[in-house]
């Protein structure tokens, strides 16, 4: 079975779930973290080299402020004990998204996330918060845009790539397969530029319920797909 190099995952489910078992929001959400760290151990044992979540949105802020000021305190406490478990795992850790809505002390967190893990080489893990692909695409444009003007970048050599490497994910493949759970068909503004030849998967399963057993179910449909890139199917 192949497994593909790079996974994103849309993290849905959370309050849903928690509301099936008669429980708060927040719990599920506090779930739905726990089983992020067990997520990201089953996806290197099976070879994934790079797994991308989507953590909050740019949209997110919008959901009710309790519930807003739970997630970041959540999201506090996360930060935190992912150092401890990227050096404990060797795995390393990239933040994606616009972090200046964000708490000084959360940015604090974050960047010292990803400057204790940097040189970490197990799984390369990509965590999107506060993120928005036309947000992210809006952003590297302005910063070509004011290359262009410094004349560090000529009109005429702007090419697909010179664009990506303006994005968030410079340096990191394109996703291979896109899984969202929780029966949601959408992207919900995730990667847009680099889900464009990315396989797409959809399960009814709520993020706290996914597993190690779902995600090789979504790899195993992965398998099944007829690849193919300009008309050529991918060896």
């Amino acid at each position: 079975m192949a497994i593909p190099q790079h996974v994103a995952i849309i993290l849905d489910g959370n309050g849903r779930w928690a509301k099936s078992k008669g429980m708060p929001r927040n719990y599920g959400h506090v779930r739905g973290a726990k089983n992020l760290e067990i997520i990201c151990e089953d996806a290197y044992n099976m070879g994934i080299k790079y797994l991308t979540v989507y953590l909050f949105s740019t949209e997110n802020w919008n959901r009710p402020s309790e519930e807003v000021a739970s997630l970041m305190k959540l999201f506090r406490s996360y930060t935190k004990t992912c150092i401890k478990t990227a050096q404990k795992n060797n795995m390393k850790v990239r933040m994606l998204g616009d972090p200046s809505a964000l708490d000084p002390d959360l940015q604090a967190s974050m960047r010292s996330l990803q400057e204790t893990s940097k040189n970490n080489t197990g799984l390369n893990f990509q965590i999107a918060i506060n993120y928005g692909s036309r947000d992210e695409i809006v952003r590297a444009i302005r910063n070509l845009a004011q290359d262009c003007k410094d004349g560090k970048v000529m009109v005429s050599d702007i090419t697909e790539d010179v664009f990506s490497d303006y994005l968030d994910t410079k340096g990191i493949p394109d996703p291979d397969l896109l899984i969202r759970t929780s029966g949601e068909l959408r992207l919900s503004n995730y990667l847009m530029w680099q889900l464009a030849y990315t396989e797409f998967y959809f399960t009814d399963v709520p993020w706290p319920a996914f597993n190690k057993n779902e995600l090789m179910k979504a790899i195993d449909k992965f398998n099944g797909r007829d690849r193919r890139f300009g008309g050529v199917k991918e060896d």
